[in-house]
């Protein structure tokens, strides 16, 4: 494991502080805890842009899409516990 220093404002240590001890965590482990939080949220962030961005290719490429009230009636069938026909994909050029 390494060590890293961390130089934070006055008001952010207190703040850090305050919340470590409400958690019943150290400083230190409260930081470790936001670090590994705030990572893991831009690494997932960053692997829906990746999916959304191939969507959005696929799309260019073939041209079909799919119809938003469509999908919509069958995920709320679906969640009702109703058997739909999926949605298809239609053309969206003109």
């Amino acid at each position: 494991m390494s060590t890293t220093s961390l130089k934070l404002p006055d008001e952010l240590k207190l703040r850090a502080v305050s919340a470590a001890q409400t958690q019943g965590l150290s400083p230190h482990a409260f930081m470790v805890q936001a670090i590994e939080q705030a990572a893991s949220a831009a690494e997932r962030r960053h692997g829906f842009v990746a999916v959304a961005l191939a969507a959005r290719e696929q799309l260019q490429a073939t041209g079909k899409a799919y119809d938003a009230d469509e999908v919509h009636a069958y995920l709320k069938a679906r969640v009702q516990g109703c058997k739909d026909t999926k949605p298809k994909a239609k053309s969206w050029r003109g």
